[in-house]
């Protein structure tokens, strides 16, 4: 699994494996119980990961959305 997107709202994280899976690209979120574990005190944000072989593809959908992938959006 290669990660596209983190935060810390899942709203957010929600609504990008919406647009993910529009593009016909499955998604799995990560860290969602760690999260949940800490009380939702913010240190641990959840991670949007996809398959290998739809990151390239995903990086492009959430592009085209106007949300930079995770990698990008770090630099």
């Amino acid at each position: 699994m290669r990660v596209v997107a983190e935060s810390l709202d899942p709203v957010r994280l929600s609504f990008l494996a919406a647009l993910l899976s529009d593009a016909g690209i499955p998604s799995l979120q990560l860290d969602t119980h760690v999260s949940a574990l800490h009380g939702g005190i913010g240190a641990f944000p959840r991670r949007l990961a996809v398959l290998p072989e739809d990151h390239g593809r995903a990086v492009s959908v959430l592009r085209q959305a106007g949300f930079p992938p995770a990698e990008e959006a770090e630099a």
